[in-house]
């Protein structure tokens, strides 16, 4: 019964991957966009080994009697995904050819070393001499903990059976070189490398070479039970452990021979399950980095400008503007700009005295954290809550956070055993002697680059209950109060799941009633079991409910039964486009006075109970209005949304007859351009 309501989590991971590789095989998408949907299937997927995978291995570690009482069997769901990934590598590999080969018909090249001519060969040897060789390490092999992670190597090996490995300096010189040919001609950096491997090793007789790249535990495994300080030390120290942590996954050339293979595993000491056959070609991330060479517009999406706010953009008084009403922005259809300018406002302005924010991940460089460091010049007291955990950007985020203290600000690092993920900023300003209020709460991080891809929303207000919730907010974040005392906001792990429990069951009870009833529900991932138990109530109730997840979603649509003569099956979509969806915007019928709520929290136990997670109500008339417009565009989508059903066919939402096509990120830029046009003519 449990696999029938539950989907497991980490196998639906994968489907939503696939559907990133689907839209690279999209020939409708432009080539290089193409390009980068399978640098983002390879980067999730490098991911997806340093941490899930990790997680399923060190259940093997649990005796087995306990394992079976836990029900837990690592081993056979390990192979079963592994299984899927196969498959999906396999058809990696046919989709960048059909790639190569689209990019011929624009003039671009990437030939194999077989095809290159005399002349390029001379000029890639040349090359090779002057630019590359002397980066070329050579490592003897002896000892797993030389390979680091996710760098790119060839396994080469000797007609005196000796080994070893040969690092590829993907950090000294770009992946791709580019080379005299037909019109604009790649080689990769891999294939320059394996042409002139003797000149390496001029003493030896290499009997073969074969690209790899191994991945490691990226876990850091650290306990929470001692101060800021300390936790925030040990942490920044251990950062190196991600370089030799567990190997989790190798990735070879299939055309390795297999004792070949055999001394690989035994010297990483990996079983057969964590050897991984591919292409000649590893690291395909690094097309994030490819840019068009030769300005055809029709190999990238066409160009959007994010707009202007219709308000904020030319504000002179920026907190009047936030005072009179509510004001919402929209990322990346939107400047981030907005965001910015509220903080860098807040540092010049002499009536403001205080600035709190909370940075999960931070840019190395910003106008927002330029912005902060002038309002500690300008002598505010600024109040920031930076998380030393969040995955990957722990470095970072601990040298900001060492710099803004050494200037003077308040800093916080992780709470223990919680992590920090809302996205919120207050600003208190004192007017007329009177001390008042001005929040931003966002669904997004502050971050001005990821704004430019992630689809988020984000809140300007000064409502009076809202902005003494968010006080209590960072009044407990501060450690000046144990348990906030709120009105408005919803915030985990205190509030936000008992909230959303009663807004399900609200609904429910209105159904029951005869009212009309819905939810609606736009969120990155669905794994908590409460919630989805309440959403199956929800349904067989008869509740119309429409979720859109982008990543995983462990509900499993039920059809109709007669065993429930009032269920409405729940539809369930995802859409994968040239932007990351990223908003959560929670939507209740309430039996006619609908709620709205936005803000930081998936449906997943880490954000509703683990987390420091803000929601906001939405109690704009017209921001509401603009939401919900936006909403139902995204759940209107037949162009790039794809049906999260069962059985997880992932198959295109269709157009039906006499039904408007929607590509629904492309109708919202419309939207606000159309808004941004009336109010600029008014």
């Amino acid at each position: 019964m449990e696999k029938e309501l539950y989907k497991h989590r980490d196998v639906n991971w994968l489907f939503f991957n696939e559907r990133v590789l689907l839209e690279a095989a999209n020939k409708s998408t432009p080539p290089l966009e193409r390009l980068k949907f399978l640098a983002i299937f390879s980067s999730n997927l490098d991911e997806y080994f340093k941490v899930r995978i990790s997680q399923l291995r060190q259940l093997k570690k649990v005796n087995k009697p306990l394992r079976k009482k836990l029900m837990l069997r690592p081993n056979k769901k390990l192979k079963y995904i592994l299984g899927i990934i196969d498959g999906q590598q396999q058809r990696f590999g046919e989709i960048l050819q059909d790639i190569f080969e689209a990019l011929k018909g624009y003039n671009i090249y990437f030939p194999d070393l077989d095809s290159l001519t005399d002349a390029q060969k001379k000029y890639v040897s040349e090359y090779f001499v002057e630019n590359v060789q002397e980066h070329c390490e050579i490592l003897e092999m002896s000892g797993n903990s030389k390979l680091m992670d996710g760098q790119l190597y060839f396994l080469v090996s000797y007609l005196d059976e000796s080994f070893n490995f040969v690092k590829i300096p993907t950090d000294k010189h770009h992946r791709f070189i580019e080379i005299p040919g037909e019109g604009v001609t790649y080689l990769f950096l891999d294939s320059m490398i394996k042409m002139n491997l003797e000149r390496l090793a001029p003493e030896k007789q290499i009997t073969g070479s074969y690209s790899i790249k191994l991945s490691r535990d990226a876990e850091l495994y650290l306990e929470d039970d001692y101060g800021d300080t300390a936790l925030v030390e040990r942490i920044y120290d251990s950062l190196g452990q991600r370089k030799s942590g567990q190997p989790t996954r190798l990735l070879y050339d299939s055309k390795m021979p297999e004792d070949l293979k055999k001394v690989l595993r035994s010297h990483l000491n990996l079983g057969k399950v964590d050897l991984f056959p591919g292409g000649i070609f590893h690291n395909f991330s690094d097309f994030f980095g490819f840019d068009n060479p030769t300005g055809n517009p029709k190999l990238n999406y066409e160009q959007k400008e994010s707009l202007l706010h219709p308000i904020l953009s030319d504000a002179t008084d920026f907190f009047s503007c936030i005072a009179e009403k509510d004001r919402i922005v929209h990322f990346p259809y939107q400047r981030f700009d907005s965001v910015e300018k509220f903080i860098l406002t807040a540092a010049k302005d002499k009536y403001v005295e205080h600035i709190k924010i909370t940075l999960y991940r931070i840019a190395k460089t910003s106008i927002l954290t330029d912005a902060l460091l002038t309002a500690l010049e300008n002598g505010k007291k600024v109040t920031m809550f930076i998380e030393a955990k969040a995955r990957f950007d722990e470095r970072n985020n601990i040298e900001w956070g060492k710099i803004f203290r050494k200037k003077g600000a308040q800093v916080f690092f992780s709470v223990p055993n919680i992590k920090v993920h809302s996205k919120i900023a207050l600003v208190e300003r004192v007017e007329k002697q009177v001390l008042r209020r001005y929040a931003y709460i966002g669904t997004g991080n502050f971050n001005a680059k990821t704004a430019k891809l992630y689809c988020d929303h984000g809140l300007f207000t000064a409502h009076p209950q809202i902005t003494e919730d968010l006080h209590q907010v960072f009044s407990t974040l501060e450690r000046k109060l144990i348990v906030p005392k709120l009105k408005q906001l919803l915030v985990s792990p205190y509030t936000t799941r008992a909230t959303f429990l009663r807004c399900i069951e609200n609904e429910i009870k209105n159904r029951i009633r005869g009212k009309s009833a819905s939810i609606s529900i736009k969120m990155n991932s669905l794994e908590d079991k409460t919630m989805i138990d309440a959403l199956y109530r929800a349904s067989d109730a008869g509740v119309k409910i429409r979720l859109l997840v982008r990543g995983f979603c462990c509900l499993a649509p039920k059809p109709k039964d007669d065993t429930y003569p009032k269920r409405e099956p729940i539809q369930v979509t995802s859409i994968v486009d040239r932007y990351l969806e990223h908003g959560r915007i929670y939507l209740f019928e309430n039996g006619g006075e609908e709620k709205m709520y936005i803000g930081s929290a998936d449906w997943m136990a880490r954000n509703l109970d683990r987390r420091i997670e803000v929601l906001t109500p939405i109690l704009d008339k017209e921001v509401f209005k603009e939401l919900k417009h936006i909403l139902q565009l995204q759940f209107k989508d037949n162009t790039k949304a794809r049906i999260q059903d069962a059985a997880d066919s992932n198959e295109s939402v269709r157009k039906k007859t006499g039904e408007e096509t929607i590509r629904s990120q492309y109708a919202i830029y419309d939207y606000l351009q159309l808004k941004l046009k009336n109010e600029t003519m008014d």
